[in-house]
């Protein structure tokens, strides 16, 4: 019945892997098969900015009763207050505002530079929402106190902002006054508060909207609004031209006396002072021929430069000016020349010079030489006539304008008065022209113009109410409630740190799982063992399996089973292992270790007076507290007597003796161990076993706790071959399909059983 290749005893305890790891005390598992089996997907996780939308499922499934419940809640709320609050109208008129008013006539100078701007519409769209405006409204339809209590008791939420708002008291006690001032300032709040502008886009309309519990009310509101909107505006036009108006009539009175008054200075300073005026630019007779004359003057300077600056290239020796050879027959003696020289050459390679066509040659070429010698001097000739012409005109008109410069001087000295007087009466003519010429256009213009706001649709009395919508409010509050259900169950699910699914075990803890533990509903823990086909029977055989592959020489001789904290499956799971060993042919003892809550003895239903404590204590022998059970290959060794000092009984020489014997003797030696938080017992323990499985169960066991547990572990030397995952509920969890099916393959449907 014996194995061979399983390890003898605690001297498992001394290999190496027992050693605490540098990584913050997390274990890798023994074996490359395991260490394969954790690393196998650790790249998916490598990237913590990844979005894993599968896990965003599972734990909206797991969390599916919390987010329909917000969900539900949240609609029935919405339902509430919409069937609550009374119902409103709302009326709706469409206005059409142009930017510039239409004009009949087209006027110089009178455009409206307000129409022009581009907050033009905006400015508009505030009036409409002006306390002037709903005081006028309110005052003209004079709704009385019947009315405006209806209005303001409408709804409950303006009940309440009415009692946060701040009432002004009558301090003055004016008596009937102030109480009118606040009945139209009450009534001009109801049409402000309740009035809705409504731009259309990519057009110059706009809709106005009232809303009120009062069908007919809310019409006559939003006519009343659009009618006062177009006569304010209307009245605003006529109050400027009338101010205008009168303004220009006191300014023209005004300049006409001025312009009077200098136009007669002027008149009798120019007869005083015998000035004549041409009536161009102010300028005297004498003052127009001076310019004439110096005009002239520059123009022969200019040309008695031209000349001389000819003259002179001329008379050093210069070339001739292109102009001067273009007017003479230059240019056609000097084309002869060179064709004779041409001819010339071309016949001294035939013939000698002293012949005959030679010396002919020669002397036609000498004979247009002479010619244009004397054509030269021709043209020199001319340049210098037309220079020295030049030069007298310029002495002429010289002499003319010094002569004239002295009349003008003293025409000039005498109209110096005459000039301040004349700008004068121009500068008060152009403001006079000016301001008839503005006064006539604001009087034609207010009478051909049209206001630049209609009425495209009036407000018809509604026949429906316009809220509360209780489609549209259902709609709100269902996104509202899936929105909230979903945040507050990640929020929860975030803020719980237990330890879930076996992917947690892998990740958090660096621990292979060795198996998942179905959550049982309707079965008991004995039924469902009863049955060998459940789920729950061949996931602990399926966990018997992983411990024979847990290290290289199978499950080890002597194996503790413990866990983080209390009542988390430690002695269900250490039961049905050994059962499960024994099944296999193998002899097994199953210890209860727990001596300070221990709970086997309690599900086999088994009480005895010695046990593993009485061993340790040395009150009895080994032989004296084991126990048989129903199945012969499982002995058991129970409690016992409850010591008041556990840690110092586990840690004594009895024990590692008890476990050295009864390797030897038994197959395999399992052991139900105490919790590894708060106490030193299990520690002990796992020091002296040759492996230690650690139960976690599913939403109960915190992922600190755990690391914690396993860091403990660790100091102690352990050997943890890896993690079960108990109570794990898939639907829960929010894996369906996942884990829910693992054990389920192969098991006979309840109607073929039966």
């Amino acid at each position: 019945m014996h194995d061979d290749k399983l390890p003898a005893g605690p001297d498992d305890n001394k290999d190496d892997t027992h050693l605490p790891t540098p990584r913050g005390g997390q274990l890798p598992a023994k074996g490359g098969a395991q260490a394969i089996s954790l690393d196998l997907f650790e790249d998916k996780r490598a990237d913590d900015d990844e979005i894993d939308l599968l896990a965003y499922w599972r734990i909206l499934l797991k969390r599916r009763w919390l987010v329909l419940g917000v969900l539900g809640g949240v609609v029935a709320l919405a339902l509430l207050v919409t069937l609550m609050m009374p119902p409103i109208y709302r009326s709706t008129a469409t206005l059409q505002i142009d930017r510039e008013a239409l004009q009949a006539m087209q006027v110089e100078g009178f455009t409206s530079v307000e129409g022009g701007a581009p907050d033009f519409l905006t400015t508009q769209y505030e009036l409409l929402k002006s306390r002037t405006l709903a005081e006028r409204v309110a005052n003209e339809l004079q709704i009385d106190d019947a009315t405006l209590e209806r209005l303001q008791s409408a709804t409950w939420l303006q009940r309440a902002t009415a009692a946060l708002r701040p009432q002004g008291g009558d301090e003055d006690g004016e008596g009937a006054d102030a109480d009118e001032l606040d009945a139209l300032a009450s009534a001009g709040r109801i049409v402000r508060d309740n009035l809705t502008v409504e731009p259309v886009r990519n057009s110059r309309l706009v809709r106005i909207h009232f809303d009120s519990t009062l069908p007919a009310f809310s019409a006559r509101v939003v006519n009343a609004v659009a009618e006062g909107f177009i006569n304010s505006a209307i009245e605003r036009k006529f109050d400027a031209s009338s101010y205008a108006t009168r303004y220009l009539e006191e300014q023209l009175a005004l300049m006409k006396g001025r312009l009077e008054e200098s136009e007669r200075a002027l008149v009798e300073f120019a007869t005083r002072e015998s000035i004549v005026s041409t009536g161009e630019a102010g300028l005297s007779l004498e003052g127009q021929n001076l310019g004439a004359l110096n005009t002239s003057l520059a123009a022969a300077q200019n040309e008695r430069i031209r000349t001389e600056a000819a003259w002179r290239q001329v008379s050093g020796g210069g070339a001739l000016p292109s102009a001067a050879i273009a007017n003479s027959i230059l240019n056609t003696l000097q084309q002869q020349r060179a064709g004779l020289r041409a001819q010339y050459q071309q016949q001294l390679q035939v013939y000698k010079p002293d012949y005959p066509a030679m010396v002919q040659l020669r002397g036609q070429i000498e004979e247009v030489e002479r010619q244009i010698a004397q054509e030269e001097n021709a043209v020199r000739a001319a340049i210098r006539a037309e220079y020295d012409a030049a030069r007298a005109r310029e002495d002429m008109l010289v002499q003319q304008l010094a002569a004239l410069r002295s009349d003008t001087l003293d025409v000039d000295k005498r109209s110096i008065d005459y000039n301040i007087l004349r700008r004068e009466v121009d500068t008060n003519r152009q403001l006079y022209d000016g301001l008839l010429q503005r006064y006539k256009e604001i009087g034609v213009a207010g009478g051909v113009s049209s206001n630049n706001i209609s009425i495209v649709d009036r407000g018809t009395v509604p026949n429906g109410r316009f809220k509360p919508n209780l489609k549209l409010n259902l709609a709100l509050g269902l996104m509202l409630g899936l929105m909230l259900g979903v945040l507050l169950a990640f929020v929860l699910e975030f803020l719980d740190d237990t330890i879930k699914a076996p992917e947690d075990i892998e990740q958090h803890l660096r621990l292979p799982v060795l198996g998942v533990i179905p959550h049982l509903r309707k079965q008991t823990v004995q039924q469902a063992l009863d049955d060998p086909r459940s789920a729950f029977s061949e996931s602990y055989r399926s966990v018997r399996t992983a411990l024979q592959f847990s290290t290289d020489g199978g499950v080890p001789r002597t194996l503790l089973v413990t866990s983080a904290g209390a009542a988390e499956g430690k002695s269900t799971t250490a039961l049905t292992l050994a059962r499960n060993f024994a099944q296999l042919g193998k002899s097994v003892l199953l210890v209860e270790a727990d001596l300070r809550n221990p709970s086997l003895h309690r599900v086999l239903g088994m009480r005895a007076e010695t046990g593993l404590s009485s061993l340790l204590a040395g009150a009895a022998s080994i032989g004296e507290v084991v126990n048989t059970t129903d199945d012969e290959r499982l002995e058991v060794i129970l409690a016992g007597p409850l010591p008041p000092n556990p840690a110092e009984l586990l840690s004594g020489s009895r024990m590692l003796s008890m476990l050295s014997v009864a390797a030897q003797k038994y197959d395999q030696v399992i052991i139900d161990g105490p919790p590894v938080l708060g106490i030193a017992d299990a520690p002990i323990l796992s020091n002296l076993v040759g492996g230690t499985l650690l139960v976690v169960q599913a939403g109960d066991t915190r992922i600190k706790t755990a690391q914690t547990a396993i860091k403990r572990l660790a100091v102690a030397r352990a050997r943890i071959l890896g993690g079960l995952l108990t109570h794990y509920d898939a639907k829960v969890a929010g894996y369906g399909y996942d884990y829910e099916s693992y054990y389920a393959y192969g098991t006979v449907p309840k109607l073929e059983r039966t």
